[in-house]
């Protein structure tokens, strides 16, 4: 079992920058792939960025040259920094784990078995 912890949400305005942190315990997390996902109100749960244990990282168009995210596994820890931060970012931010998810599967919410409670982030104009 893996538990993922998120922090580092909150409140900013458009154009600010916030640190995603999901900080994963029970398992090491060198050879999972790790994603970022967000979900708005009345929305489904969208993808925002992968990292594989290779640290090749993919990312959704709508955040592609905004968002980086990153891995630390000494630290069993990955990130999300988020740059020029919208308003349309605004969101609950969950990251999410696997070991056996396939590179065309890596985007999918449903393929993955663990999950964060989620992080809320608000931009505002």
């Amino acid at each position: 079992q893996v538990q993922l912890v998120e922090s580092g949400g909150g409140l900013v305005k458009a154009g600010d920058s916030l640190r995603l942190s999901c900080a994963a315990s029970g398992r090491t997390i060198n050879t999972y792939t790790m994603a970022w996902f967000r979900q708005a109100p009345g929305n489904e749960r969208d993808f925002v960025a992968v990292i594989r244990s290779t640290n090749m990282a993919y990312y959704a168009d709508s955040v592609k040259g905004r968002f980086t995210i990153s891995r630390d596994n000494s630290k069993n820890t990955v990130y999300l920094q988020m740059n020029s931060l919208k308003p349309e970012d605004t969101a609950v931010y969950y990251c999410a784990a696997d070991s056996r998810i396939i590179y065309s599967s890596m985007k999918d919410s449903y393929q993955y078995d663990y999950w964060g409670q989620g992080t809320q982030v608000t931009v505002s104009l």
